[in-house]
C-alpha cells in the first residue's frame, strides 16, 4: 500500500502524532560512529520504534514485523501479539479492531522508514535491503526482544538478526558495528551507548552470543546508570506493575 494517497495519509497521521507524543531527546549522540551501525534497543512497547520515527536523528530505518506491512497479514499477527491474552469476554472486541487496524498499519509501515523482517524465507530479503541501507549511509535500527525474561530492564534478544553482520561482511569486506540504546519514555529520552564491532574471524555462535549478551547487557547498563524511573516493559502488563531501573533482577 504505497501510492500518493496513502504517503498523503502517512504523512497526516505522522503530524498528530508528533503533535500529541511527547517531545523525545537523543542523548550520547558522540557515540554514533561516523560509519554507518545498527542500533540494538529494548522495544519499550509501541515507544521505541514511535520515537525513533520522530527523533532519531540522520538517515535511520527501522525493522519492523513484515506482517504489519500487508493488509491481509495485519489482523491475525497483530490479534496474536498484541492482544490474544486478554481475558476472553473481550477477546471479540480486539479481534474486530484487529482488522480496523489493518488499512491504518498498512498504510503507516510502507511509507514510514521500514524494513519488513520475517521468519520463513523472505528473510533474506530483509538482510539484503538492510544490508543496501548500511552500505549506502543509513543507520538501521532494530528492536529484538522477545517473550524470554532476561532482567527487569530488558527481555532475552532474539540473536539472528546479527547474522546480518555475515552478509555485510561478505558484501563490504568490512565488520559492522552494534550500537546499544536505550528508549527511556518517562525520561523522554532517547541514550546511545557504546559500539561493538562484529568480529568475523570469530565462531558465529560464539560471536552471535557475544553480541547478543553485549547489547542486552548495554541497554541494562545504560538504564541502571540514571537517575531512578520507571521503566516501560516488552511485555503487556499493569502500568503498577512496571519496574523500577534500580530493580534489576537477572532471570538467566
Amino acid at each position: 500500500m504505497k501510492s500518493k494517497l496513502s504517503n498523503y495519509l502517512y504523512k497526516i497521521i505522522k503530524f498528530f502524532v508528533r503533535v500529541f507524543y511527547p517531545v523525545i531527546s537523543v542523548k550520547g549522540t558522540e557515540n554514533l560512529p561516523e560509519e554507518a551501525c545498527i542500533i540494538v534497543s529494548n522495544h519499550a512497547k509501541m515507544n521505541g520504534p514511535i520515537a525513533c520515527e520522530l527523533y532519531f536523528p540522520g538517515e535511520h530505518y527501522t525493522w519492523t514485523a513484515g506482517e504489519m506491512m500487508h493488509m491481509k497479514e495485519v489482523p491475525d499477527y497483530s490479534y496474536k501479539d498484541f492482544w490474544s491474552s486478554k481475558p476472553r469476554y473481550s477477546r471479540w472486541f480486539y479481534r474486530l479492531l484487529s482488522y480496523m487496524i489493518a488499512p491504518f498499519s498498512a498504510c503507516i509501515f510502507n511509507n514510514a522508514n521500514c524494513i519488513g523482517v520475517y521468519h520463513d524465507m523472505r528473510i533474506l530479503s530483509t538482510f539484503r535491503e538492510t544490508v543496501d541501507k548500511l552500505k549506502n549511509g543509513a543507520n538501521v535500527i532494530i528492536f529484538p526482544e522477545h517473550d524470554v525474561p532476561y532482567n527487569n530492564i530488558v527481555w532475552e534478544f532474539q540473536d539472528r538478526f546479527i547474522d546480518v553482520a555475515k552478509m555485510y561482511y561478505k558484501k563490504t569486506g568490512r565488520e559492522p558495528l552494534f550500537v546499544p540504546m536505550y528508549v527511556a519514555p518517562k525520561m523522554k529520552t532517547l541514550y546511545i551507548g557504546e559500539a561493538v564491532r562484529f568480529d568475523h574471524t570469530a565462531d558465529p555462535k560464539e560471536e552471535r552470543r557475544r553480541i547478543c549478551r553485549a547489547m542486552m547487557d548495554g541497554v541494562t547498563g545504560l538504564a541502571t546508570g540514571l537517575p531512578e524511573h520507571t521503566v516501560v516493559p516488552y511485555p503487556n502488563m499493569s502500568r503498577n506493575e512496571y519496574p523500577k531501573s534500580t530493580e534489576v533482577l537477572n532471570a538467566c
